[in-house]
């Protein structure tokens, strides 16, 4: 029994966690409590040394010095103040109104204001209920199809997981060892092509269906004309500030993510206060909810973290490495299982979950196969998306079910009796967008250069080609030309130091 545990530890170390967190366990807790137990397993059957142990506390306050993290914190806060503060009702509201006239117009509404708010806050919680409890109510009183409102809602929210600047691609970041502002450039084309897919998928409704997603009534329609002009103005004005603050400061390499966190955390309360929002009730909500999801990320990678350096002290970086490149199919072989592999996984763990349990074992296996890590990390942020739609543990979907009418209400514009939104409406309006979501997935295989063309990679340099050629010193009592004496380069330098 020893010698079978013993040759086989890496694949009874992966049984076991898949087995704690079936059963329930917290994650962070099952990662760490996963790796202390092999861990003494191995020192036991003189497989691995006590030394090992003494390396956790350094890998703990290396996550702890670990700057990029701190990026989490800043852009969390960032969202929660402007979801606070009214800018997503404000934007919804004029988006709207501009989009009304058109059939599907507030689906359309509701997608572009999701993307602005992807490139604003980073966060989908805060994308999902904002646009839940503003739109619905709206496009359920003037005639929605209920399967189309939630769908369209959920997933636009889940824009903030991949168009910058995305908690999910700082922690892919972090987790590949890659800058995080080269993966906000190569996210920044499959998002924007995200946002076109849903935006076509309601045209196509609008087209076959058109009873289904209605425009807005004449009496509805408040802003016209000049006022219409001005309102559209004011209300895009602040976050594409805040979008220019963050985002550009870090494309042009002024700042990085965490410096623009930190300026996009300061803008977000300037807005609240110019709109006179601010207060010790908002910001006491906003650092409460901003130090529970930082604390969740910390202690993940803190379990995460023991359970790899175990982990790969028994070989199983080696054991997953043998078996994903002797799959069949090279690179194109192991982009399809790996993805098929997420995708499913995704109906059971969050983004987190995937990103620090699945991503540091596939990273280096993707780097053997010459597979670029930031085009990796990005595809598997496409595809992690879909962990946030996945009927039934979508997170988007219980986000959205909790502020949708869980029975029949009187609407107070028209006096309509409004039926209620059923759990089911909202897993059924799903599955469409989770559809184009993996179809985005096979885009990006198909065409690189999605994420390619956001890169900038500079010139190119072949190294064999490279020559370092030292000039000859006139100076005599220094050192003859390089090639007429037997002098080392050492010596040369010592001797340039020297004089």
């Amino acid at each position: 029994m020893a010698e079978f545990v013993a040759a086989n530890m890496a694949p009874l170390m992966f049984a076991a966690l898949v087995g704690f967190l079936l059963m329930g366990f917290p994650v962070a807790f099952a990662l760490a409590a996963n790796g202390l137990f092999f861990g003494f397993i191995g020192i036991e059957l003189g497989l691995l040394t006590p030394a090992l142990a003494q390396a956790l506390p350094e890998r703990v306050f290396g996550i702890m010095r670990n700057d990029t993290l701190l990026a989490i914190p800043f852009f969390t806060f960032m969202g929660l103040i402007l979801e606070r503060s009214g800018m997503a009702e404000d934007l919804l509201d004029t988006i709207g109104q501009l989009f009304g006239p058109l059939r599907g117009g507030l689906a359309y509404a509701v997608i572009f204001v999701g993307a602005l708010l992807a490139a604003t806050t980073g966060v989908v919680a805060a994308s999902v209920i904002s646009m839940g409890l503003i739109s619905l109510p709206i496009m359920l009183r003037y005639g929605y199809d209920r399967r189309v409102a939630t769908g369209v809602i959920a997933a636009s929210g889940t824009l903030a997981q991949i168009i910058p600047p995305s908690l999910v691609l700082i922690i892919l970041a972090d987790q590949l060892g890659k800058s995080v502002g080269d993966m906000y450039a190569g996210a920044m084309i499959p998002g924007l092509v995200l946002t076109a897919l849903y935006a076509g998928y309601i045209l196509l409704i609008s087209i076959i269906r058109p009873e289904t997603v209605p425009a807005l009534p004449l009496e509805a329609r408040s802003l016209r004309g000049a006022k219409l002009i001005i309102r559209v103005v004011t209300t895009l004005v602040p976050p594409l500030f805040l979008i220019f603050l963050v985002l550009g400061t870090i494309f042009l390499g002024i700042a990085t993510p965490t410096e623009g966190g930190a300026m996009g955390a300061m803008g977000a309360l300037i807005l609240a206060l110019l709109k006179r929002q601010l207060s010790w009730s908002l910001m006491r909500q906003a650092m409460d909810t901003t130090a529970k999801l930082s604390t969740f990320v910390v202690f993940i990678l803190i379990g995460s973290t023991v359970f790899g350096l175990v982990f790969r002290a028994v070989n199983g970086d080696l054991w997953v490495e043998h078996l994903l490149t002797g799959l069949p199919g090279g690179q194109l072989g192991f982009l399809i299982v790996v993805n098929i592999l997420v995708f499913v996984l995704a109906f059971f763990l969050d983004f987190f979950e995937l990103a620090f349990i699945i991503v540091p074992l596939l990273g280096p296996v993707a780097d053997k196969l010459g597979i670029d890590l930031i085009w990796f990390g990005v595809l598997l942020g496409v595809n992690m998306q879909t962990s946030f739609m996945h009927p039934p543990f979508g997170f988007a979907l219980f986000y959205l079910r909790s502020v949708a009418p869980r029975s029949d209400y009187l609407d107070k514009i028209t006096g309509k009796l409004i039926p209620k939104v059923t759990t089911g409406q909202i897993y059924w309006g799903a599955v469409p967008f989770v559809i184009i979501q993996v179809i985005m997935v096979g885009l990006v295989i198909t065409f690189p250069s999605l994420i390619e063309a956001g890169l900038d990679r500079g010139q190119k340099f072949d190294l064999d080609k490279v020559k370092i050629e030292i000039p000859a010193l006139e100076n005599s009592d220094v050192a003859p030309p390089f090639g007429q004496s037997d002098d080392s380069a050492n010596d040369i330098m010592k001797q340039l130091q020297q004089k």
